[in-house]
């Protein structure tokens, strides 16, 4: 059976579409004009002095951090970034039961993430100081 498609009904359905766009369109414009016009300017040089909790700086901001720091930050997100794929999972196993193939892809995804871990232990990426 074919039904008659209203054409009036469909177009009123795209309102809160088109309006959600307009908006959207509008607002990073607007907000950066009214930043830009209500907020108050200053040309002190002290606005551009380095601020070290009332206290006056010493010393140079620009120094050099062990590059194992950035390896232990890295580290840190891509296991941090396993826990947050994992907590959905556990969620729905949790409640309504899971598939297997969804329990095979986790395993996999798993395996991936401690192929990873052993990568980084084998590199010595995690020792603080060789």
């Amino acid at each position: 059976m074919s039904e008659i498609i209203d054409m009036g009904n469909i177009i009123y359905s795209y309102i809160p579409v088109a309006i959600i766009l307009v908006v959207a369109l509008l607002m990073p414009p607007l907000t950066m004009f009214l930043v830009k016009a209500l907020s108050p300017r200053s040309k002190s040089a002290a606005k551009y002095q380095t601020y070290e909790a009332g206290s006056v700086p010493t010393g140079d901001a620009r120094i050099q951090f062990n590059v194992e720091y950035y390896l232990y930050a890295i580290a840190f997100v891509l296991f941090d970034i396993e826990v947050l794929f994992l907590y959905p999972w556990a969620t729905i196993f949790k409640g309504h039961g899971i598939t297997q193939l969804a329990t095979v892809e986790m395993l996999v995804f798993i395996f991936v993430v401690l192929f990873g871990y052993v990568y980084l232990l084998k590199k010595e990426a995690l020792k603080w100081m060789k």
